[in-house]
C-alpha cells in the first residue's frame, strides 16, 4: 500500500495550503473472504508425479495420505486479495474524508472569523477613544511643560524651552499611529472575506498591529493611553492565537 502515499500527498496539496496533516491509513481483510482456500490443483499433480518416482526408485508403494498433501507449503491457498480495488476505494473514501475535514474547517473558520472580527470592532472603539482624548491629553501635556518653562525661565534659554515644548508634543502626537492601526484593521476585515488561503497574509497583519500598539505604548504620555495600549496588545495576542488555526 505505500505506493499510494505520492497519490494521498497530491491530493493534500491540492486542497490544503498550510498546517499539518497526519494521516493514517489501516487495512483488514474480510472475514469471510480471508478464510475461503483453495487447493493449488497443479502442485498437487507434481506432488503425485514425484511421489510416483520415488515410489518406482524405491521400489516401494507406500501411499500418502490428503491431510499429509494439503500440509505441504503451497497445496492450500487463501483467496488472493483484490489490491488494485483495494487502493481504488482507499482513494475514494481518502477524498470523503477531505471532504468532510474541509466542511469541519469552514465551520470553524467561520466561528474564527467572528472571534476576530469582535476583536477588531473593540480596537477600532479604542482607537477612537484615545483620538477624541487626544487634544485634552496635549493641551495638559502643554500646561504642565508651560508651567516648567516658566518655572525655568531664569535658567534656560528662551528658544531652548519652545524647543523642548515642540519635541514633546511631537511625541505625544499618535495621530499616524492611529491611522496605521485602523488601516491595518481594515486590511483584516478584507483578508477575512476572502475564500483563498488567508492565513500567512493574517500573520503579517498582526505582526503590523502588534508594532503600532508597541510604538503606541511606547508614546503615551498620559495613563489612559497606556492602559489602552496594553489592551489593544492583548487583543491583537488573542487574534494571533486564533488565527493559528486559519488555513
Amino acid at each position: 500500500m505505500r505506493d499510494l502515499e505520492p497519490a494521498l500527498r497530491d491530493k493534500l496539496r491540492k486542497n490544503f495550503a498550510r498546517g499539518k496533516l497526519e494521516i493514517s491509513l489501516n487495512f483488514r481483510a474480510d472475514v469471510e473472504q480471508s478464510q475461503n482456500f483453495c487447493v493449488n490443483n497443479a502442485l498437487v499433480e507434481q506432488l503425485g508425479q514425484a511421489l510416483q518416482q520415488v515410489q518406482g526408485t524405491l521400489g516401494q508403494s507406500n501411499s500418502i495420505s490428503p491431510l499429509e498433501v494439503l500440509k505441504w507449503p503451497g497445496v492450500l491457498q487463501t483467496a488472493e486479495v483484490d489490491y488494485a480495488q483495494v487502493k481504488a476505494l482507499a482513494l475514494q473514501l481518502f477524498q470523503q474524508a477531505i471532504e468532510q475535514l474541509q466542511a469541519m474547517r469552514e465551520q470553524e473558520g467561520d466561528a474564527l472569523q467572528q472571534i476576530v472580527e469582535q476583536r477588531l470592532s473593540r480596537i477600532n472603539e479604542i482607537t477612537a477613544e484615545i483620538r477624541s482624548h487626544l487634544p485634552n491629553i496635549m493641551a495638559q501635556q502643554k500646561e504642565k511643560l508651560q508651567k516648567r518653562i516658566d518655572d525655568a525661565k531664569a535658567e534656560l534659554e528662551p528658544g531652548r524651552l519652545e524647543q523642548e515644548l515642540v519635541l514633546l508634543l511631537q511625541k505625544a502626537d499618535v495621530d499616524e499611529e492611529l491611522d496605521r492601526l485602523q488601516t491595518h484593521v481594515s486590511e483584516v476585515t478584507r483578508t477575512l472575506k476572502q475564500k483563498n488561503a488567508i492565513g500567512r497574509r493574517l500573520d503579517f497583519l498582526m505582526q503590523e498591529l502588534n508594532r503600532e500598539a508597541n510604538t503606541l505604548s511606547s508614546k503615551a504620555i498620559d495613563t489612559d493611553v497606556t492602559q489602552t495600549a496594553v489592551e489593544l496588545k492583548v487583543l491583537i495576542e488573542q487574534m494571533r492565537e486564533q488565527i493559528q488555526n486559519i488555513e
